[in-house]
């Protein structure tokens, strides 16, 4: 379904980053981290007071030849990304939203556990394998 998750802190620093392939995975934390603008356009369409974004699924970032990009933000600014391969010309608006609804779930549950020192990247070998079965559709 997708070839790349991840998730960002709400200081745009990199808590956790999960690829299909290893070997793409340079690229795709690079397309990841120029998402970033556009998510941070997003959240902040005018200065105006009182005009905030109550949707957390951001939608489409921007697509490229071989990708498209997805943005997710929750409302403690944490932001989520998934990389869709281009030709997968199957997957719907509703699945993107429910694998991003799934990822904020694990990472909850993540979060939530009192081993984990809250604003470190994410090192769980089970979270990954948790996010790799969700973008692959393996769940």
């Amino acid at each position: 379904m997708a070839v790349c998750a991840a998730i960002v802190g709400k200081e745009n620093s990199p808590k956790f980053f999960c690829c299909v392939n290893p070997d793409e995975e340079l690229n795709f934390q690079y397309k990841v981290l120029s998402s970033l603008d556009i998510i941070e356009e997003k959240l902040n369409p005018t200065n105006k007071p009182g005009t905030e974004i109550k949707e957390l699924y951001l939608g489409m970032l921007y697509s490229l030849e071989t990708c498209k990009i997805y943005g997710y933000v929750t409302n403690t600014k944490i932001k989520f990304i998934i990389v869709v391969d281009s030709s997968n010309l199957q997957l719907r608006d509703n699945e993107i939203r429910s694998m991003f609804s799934k990822i904020h779930s694990e990472y909850a549950d993540m979060v939530s556990n009192p081993f984990y020192t809250p604003g470190e990247p994410i090192t769980s070998k089970l979270f990954a394998s948790s996010i790799k079965n969700i973008i692959t559709g393996t769940v």
